[in-house]
This record gives C-alpha cells, sequence and structure tokens, in this order.
C-alpha cells in the first residue's frame, strides 16, 4: 500500500463525516440493535415502521452516595480523595496521578475484572471518565453519556446526543469526558454544542451553542471547570476556522468570556500573518487546559495555523497559533504567551497536555509549565512568565528543527513541505505526543509518563483554497514510515528537572492512550492491539497486562469505594485512523469500559 494512499486514509473521517446518513449517530446503531433481533417471518415490520429510538432516558429514583454538590474546594482538591475523579486530568494541575497506594508493583498483577460494559459506538473512546458521589460518568464516540454505579457497572440514566448529518470533524468522532461542577455535568458535542445535565437524574438543564458547526467547528474535550465557570475550546483548525475558547456561566450557560487565537485587524500579532490570511488562521483550542490557583492563572494551549502544510499565503509566525497562553480566568485576558512552533507547516499542534510541576534548575526549585510537544522536544517553561528554560528531543527522532538559547526553532529548510517531496521528516503530524491523549506525573519520582508515536512522514504541499465548512489543509503528510513497517511506539519516562529520558517501555505500534499514575508507582496505559497495561514507574518494567478487544484510546482511571481498588480502562479504536498511524487495522471497531479490581 503506498504512502499516497495511506494519507488518503487520513482525510476519509473528513469526507465520512460530510457523508453521514441523516440518521444520527445513536439512532444508526440502535435502530441497527433492534432490527437484529426482529426477523422478517416473525415481525413483520418494514424497518421504517419501526417507532423512533429513544435517545434520552432519565432517572427518577435516590442514586448516590448523599453527597452534596460539587464545590471549589473539592475542584481544589483534585485526587486527593480517592473516591473521586473531578478532572480530565485529575487535578488543576493535570498530573494524572492518583493516591492509591495499592496500586503498586506487588499487587497490579492480580487486578481482574470486575464488570464491563458496552457503548454501542464506533470511532476512538477516549474518555476519561469522571467520578463523583459514587456516580461514575462516561463519554462516548459520537456524544452518548452514561451515568453508571461504579462498584457494578449498572446503568442510571443516558443520553445519547442527535447528531446533524453534515458533521464537520478532523479525526474521528471523539468525546473525552465531562466537568462536573455543582449539580451539573457539562458535556460539549460535535455539533458544538455545550450541554448541562443534572447529575442524578440525567435532565437537560441547558444547551447552548459554542459555534455554529457548519463553519467548520466542533468540540471534542472535556470542559474545564474553574470557580463557577466551564471553560471549552473548539476545533476546526483544518477546516480554517478562527480559533477561540470560551468560559460559560456554570449555572445558566450564559457566554462570560470568549478569547481568540487569532487576532483580528489592529490587534496584537495580527502583523505575524501576512495580508488577511488571518481571517482563516485555525489556531483551535481544542484540548483541556490547567488551572493555577495559587496565582488565579489559566492555561490553555492552541493548535495548527489555517491550512496546515502551504504556508505561502500566511507569511510570519502566526501567533497565536501553536502556543501557550496564560490568561486571567475571570476575564480571559492574556497574561503571557509562548509560542512553540511559530509559521507551522507541518501540523505540530501546541495542545498537547501541559503539567504544572515544581522543578529543581541550578540549585533552586521553579515554579514551572512542563509539555511535551507534538514537534518532539519537552519544554520547561516558567509559569510565572513564561520564560524559556530548556527543550529536550523526547523522541527518538527530531530533524525538522533545533531549538535555540531563546526557544525558538531554528528549522532545517530540507524538511519544509514540497509539492514532490524527498525528505523523511521525523517527528510526524501525529507527533511525539498528541492532544487526543494524556500523559501523567508521578511528584514522587518526578518523572512525567508520555505515550508517544514514533512514525516520521514526508510532507506535501498542496493548493489553497479557502471555502468556509469545508476542509482547509493545503496538502498531506506521506506516511513513510508506516508503509515501510517501521513505524512504533513507546511510553517514555521524563524527568522534569532536566527533560531526560530516563527509561522507554516500547511497543510495536504507536502508543495512542493515555497514562494514569498511581502513588504506588506504577503506571497505566494502553496499546492499540488491545491490551490494558501496568508498568512500574520507576523502571518500565511490564508487570501486567489484559487483553481488552479494541484499541485502547482511552484515559484510564483509578479510584476506591467502599474498601475496594478499581481500575477504569475503555477500549475502542477508529479502524482508519489506526492504519494512518501505523497501528493494527483489522481490530474490529466498538466502544467497551473495562473495570478492573484488586482481590
Amino acid at each position: 500500500m503506498g504512502h499516497h494512499f495511506k494519507a488518503l486514509l487520513a482525510l476519509l473521517p473528513l469526507l465520512v463525516a460530510c457523508g453521514q446518513s441523516s440518521e444520527s449517530a445513536s439512532e444508526s446503531a440502535a435502530s441497527a440493535a433492534v432490527g437484529a433481533d426482529l426477523s422478517p417471518e416473525i415481525s413483520g415490520i418494514e424497518a421504517g415502521e419501526l417507532p423512533a429510538t429513544p435517545t434520552h432516558w432519565t432517572h427518577a429514583g435516590n442514586i448516590g452516595d448523599g453527597q452534596g454538590p460539587v464545590g471549589s474546594r473539592a475542584l481544589r482538591a483534585g485526587t486527593a480523595d480517592p473516591a473521586q475523579w473531578l478532572h480530565y486530568g485529575g487535578d488543576y494541575a493535570n498530573t494524572r496521578h492518583s493516591p492509591i497506594t495499592e496500586l503498586n508493583p506487588a499487587t497490579v498483577g492480580d487486578l481482574r475484572v470486575a464488570w464491563a460494559f458496552p457503548t454501542g459506538t464506533l470511532g476512538q473512546f477516549e474518555v476519561s471518565p469522571v467520578l463523583y458521589d459514587g456516580i461514575l460518568y462516561v463519554t462516548s464516540s459520537y456524544n452518548r453519556l452514561f451515568a453508571l454505579d461504579p462498584k457494578t457497572g449498572e446503568l442510571f440514566w443516558r443520553y445519547d446526543h442527535p447528531q446533524p448529518a453534515d458533521l464537520r470533524i478532523c479525526c474521528g468522532p471523539v468525546n473525552r469526558g465531562v466537568g462536573i461542577s455543582g449539580d451539573l455535568v457539562i458535556m460539549a458535542t460535535l455539533d458544538a454544542r455545550l450541554l448541562a445535565f443534572n447529575r442524578k437524574t440525567g435532565a437537560l438543564v441547558w444547551n447552548v451553542e459554542i459555534a455554529p458547526y457548519v463553519d467548520g467547528f466542533s468540540a471534542t474535550s472535556a470542559p474545564l471547570i474553574v470557580k463557577d465557570k466551564a471553560i471549552i475550546g473548539i476545533a476546526g483548525g483544518e477546516f480554517g476556522v478562527r480559533g477561540y475558547f470560551d468560559a460559560y456561566e456554570v449555572a445558566t450557560g450564559k457566554l462570560v468570556w470568549r478569547h481568540y487565537t487569532v487576532p483580528a485587524e489592529g490587534e496584537p500579532g495580527v502583523e505575524t500573518w501576512a495580508g488577511d490570511s488571518y481571517k482563516s488562521g485555525g489556531a483551535p483550542a481544542w484540548t483541556s487546559g490547567a488551572y493555577d490557583p495559587e496565582t488565579d492563572t489559566l492555561y490553555w494551549t492552541t493548535g495548527n495555523p489555517s491550512p496546515d502544510w502551504n504556508g505561502d499565503l500566511r507569511a510570519g509566525d502566526n501567533l497565536f497559533s501553536n502556543t501557550l497562553l496564560a490568561l486571567d480566568p475571570d476575564t480571559g485576558e492574556r497574561k503571557w504567551h509562548f509560542q512553540f512552533t511559530p509559521h507551522d507547516v507541518w501540523d505540530y499542534d501546541g495542545n498537547t497536555q501541559v503539567f504544572l510541576v515544581d522543578v529543581q534548575r541550578g540549585g533552586e526549585t521553579i515554579k514551572a509549565i512542563v509539555q511535551a510537544n507534538r514537534n518532539g522536544y519537552f519544554y520547561i517553561l516558567d509559569r510565572a512568565t513564561g520564560g524559556f528554560i530548556a527543550a529536550t528531543p523526547y523522541v527518538e527522532e527530531v530533524n525538522w528543527a533545533t531549538i535555540d538559547s531563546n526557544g525558538r526553532p531554528v528549522v532545517n529548510e530540507e524538511a519544509l513541505p514540497l509539492e514532490t517531496p524527498t525528505f523523511r521528516v521525523c517527528p510526524s503530524n501525529l507527533g511525539g505526543m498528541n492532544g487526543a491523549w494524556s500523559g501523567a506525573f508521578n511528584p514522587e519520582l518526578g518523572l512525567a509518563y508520555i505515550p508517544t508515536v514514533e512514525a516520521c512522514q514526508m510532507f506535501q504541499k498542496g493548493i489553497v483554497a479557502f471555502v468556509k465548512g469545508q476542509p482547509f489543509m493545503g496538502g498531506q503528510p506521506l506516511t513513510v514510515d508506516v508503509d515501510n513497517g517501521i513505524a512504533h511506539g513507546h511510553l517514555s519516562a521524563i524527568d522534569v528537572n532536566t527533560g531526560e529520558v530516563r527509561w522507554r517501555y516500547m511497543d510495536e505500534h504507536p502508543m495512542m492512550a493515555g497514562a494514569l499514575s498511581t502513588a504506588g508507582g506504577v503506571v497505566f496505559t494502553g496499546n492499540q492491539s488491545g491490551h490494558a497495561l501496568a508498568l512500574d514507574g520507576a523502571t518500565g518494567e511490564l508487570l501486567w497486562q489484559f487483553k481488552m478487544g479494541g484499541g485502547v484510546r482511552s484515559q484510564p482511571v483509578a479510584y476506591q469505594l467502599d474498601g475496594r481498588t478499581f481500575v477504569a480502562i475503555a477500549s475502542g479504536n477508529f479502524s482508519t485512523f489506526a492504519a494512518f498511524s501505523g497501528g493494527p487495522d483489522n481490530i474490529p471497531e466498538g466502544g467497551h469500559l473495562f473495570v478492573f479490581e484488586l482481590p
């Protein structure tokens, strides 16, 4: 299979999204299930005569453990209480580190399946479940939302978001989870809406539009709750949208502020865009951010400028694409910024996970923010000022640029996209790491755990023609390593003080699942061949694995209830994306949540 065909596979999600049936994803899945149970001999009913499939099942009973609304104190405590998991990143610092010591190298080999739950949907199952008051909230592809008993898997309530026929989605029908605050759980949708539900009954409380999806917008990540606001960014960098992220009042859904990631005419930064190229400049803000309560600073990251692979008409640095932004969470006003990849022509989105950590440099402690960027470098920045401290390669091969003493890339001219490219560029447009999955940080060991892709590409420049709501990429990646059978992956443990890679766990396929660290010294993740994995956090030794079936693209979480210890990991990949990355494309799709328990 040639690399040109493989590159076309990368575009299939776009084509599928634009050509969906008018039936929603949830309706079609349910209809298929019903149809399978009714033979023509028995039913005598034509498919078109079947009753409409419900999309919302609420709960009228008394569920939960009797706790009150989720308040700011609980949100600030993060994972301190092992009976709760309230944020996508576990805590405001995004460490995804559990305090559970019972999950340690001596015990994890005894993990067994406690229960499992199907989603009934195809595509990547990328969720990071949220747990509070004895209720586990799980979102799936195509925006299904389930409230489950975390000990048994019993379904309390369910919502299937009716999707329009003409979604504009780039890279699969994903959702990564909910935010929780007060008595509401909040989910963003593929058609760029934000919905709030009563956490116990599942009743819809409010429903607002983030953006008109037909213009190329979507939303895939979990909202970050800061004080009384739900903060969410949009996707759409492959459609030439003008990126932004919003803060909404949790109680009402009212828009409080909007921060555009591409400046308008007359605003600071617009001079970094040639002509009027800023009008279709991209810089989507599609991942979740971090928050420092001590300084009351919100951190958010942005993605690629548009079009992706042809920068001829957008000469300049293209602020504020591929940038880390520090903001006032009450107003959305920018305090400082740091741009990782100016004038990106490789699709090196700057919005992989950031960690708020304290690092030791030159005998002093620095309050830092670190990131394994998609461009292959691990950055250490001063989180008070955005000052550059260091950048070190964390992938095996990096040849697109070196980084100077100010943190600015010195680009290798051979790596620039051409109409007929011949130079193999590392890393690929997937990374390295990617904002579609998470890492984890163990503060006791000082190690960040980064699931990584090793699959270099060539970048082909194409024509540029902007039409609102249509793909606007200006070229394509050519998957040479995938075609040559040498794409692979690893989970790397990186010393946050130095950026040094301490150890790697190697996998035959690119690793594109999230990570979870425990105080017992274990790292949980998964691979595209469908295994849940537990590694020794200090050495990378494989301690335990379980074949779940579908490829793993989710974010594991751990919790303790009634003296019992659980780990939740979801399986379910998107075959098209698996093939593009170099993973197995012969494993059937279908989301399934597995919850494991220590005996």
